[in-house]
């Protein structure tokens, strides 16, 4: 099946495709692979979402969320640069970051809301790739979750 009917059959709704609040281009493509910036959650109308330190003032399951909020923002950075989600081969890479107290050890728990979302939508082969799941200090504007990716694409 592919990625679009699947997000279908899921009952996923994609917000709207973030705007740079910087410098910065949401994705960009190189050859068949496009970079995807930096993400954080957002809400379905396409508001900052999840905000705050997993471990203090989050629980891991809202950390967990956050990071499921952010893959949907993703995904319409992608579907907006390629047009759509079918473009897709597969996800190579993913560096997901958490806003953690310090004591925090479940960064890879965190950042597993986004990954199994990407193989709900891309399927187990397609939508799991390489992995860095790191603690961070901060975040810009307290977000729980700051996720970029890479994916191979069809151009």
């Amino acid at each position: 099946m592919s990625p679009e009917k699947r997000l279908q059959e899921l009952h996923l709704t994609l917000p709207p495709a973030p705007k740079p609040v910087a410098v910065y281009k949401p994705a960009v493509l190189v050859g068949n692979l496009l970079y995807v910036s930096g993400h954080g959650p957002l809400t379905p109308e396409g508001k900052i979402g999840i905000c705050g330190k997993v471990g203090a003032d989050l629980s891991l399951e809202q950390g967990y969320q956050a990071a499921r909020q952010v893959g949907l923002a993703i995904l319409a950075t992608v579907r907006n640069t390629l047009g759509s989600l079918d473009k897709v081969k597969r996800l190579v890479k993913t560096l997901g970051m958490v806003n953690a107290a310090p004591d925090f050890r479940d960064h890879p728990k965190v950042i597993n809301g986004f990954s199994e979302l990407m193989a709900e939508v891309f399927g187990q082969e397609a939508g799991i790739g390489a992995r860095s799941a790191v603690g961070m200090a901060s975040l810009p504007n307290n977000i729980a979750v700051e996720i970029e990716c890479i994916f191979e694409v069809q151009i």
